[in-house]
């Protein structure tokens, strides 16, 4: 299955259910399941957009970790790609493209995964993929 590495705490917003869109630089026709990869680093100047929008939406059962409270370096969920848009109304678009996202899934345990840029390929042995569901 492929895999996207997303910087905490996108990745965690994302596979919680939060988040309904990805954005990137690059457009994909891709659509389907892909796991979720946390990257090593963490985003810095997400806090206080990510808390102007939670505040806006009053999206107050929204429980964050602390900076030092999200897995990195794993593939920590998965989630569907149904759509590439150049415009959308979620908080969350700031473009130049987004992939729509649906169905997430977060993972009780991360799974340790070097990331990549881009789509990347990942084969789990199936009893990381049941442990992690």
């Amino acid at each position: 299955m492929k895999a996207i590495s997303i910087r905490q705490p996108w990745a965690w917003l994302i596979c919680k259910g939060y988040k309904n869109l990805e954005n990137r630089s690059w457009p994909t026709k891709f659509r389907g399941r892909v796991y979720v990869h946390a990257g090593r680093t963490i985003d810095d100047t997400a806090w206080s957009l990510i808390k102007r929008t939670i505040d806006a939406y009053g999206w107050v059962d929204v429980r964050m970790a602390d900076r030092n409270g999200f897995p990195l370096g794993a593939i920590i969920g998965e989630v569907d790609i149904i759509d590439c848009v150049t415009c959308s109304s979620s908080p969350w678009f700031f473009g130049p493209y987004g992939f729509v996202l649906a169905n997430p899934v977060l993972y009780e345990k991360p799974i340790p995964y070097k990331g990549r840029l881009g789509f990347f390929e990942v084969q789990l042995n199936q009893s990381h993929s049941e442990a992690s569901a």
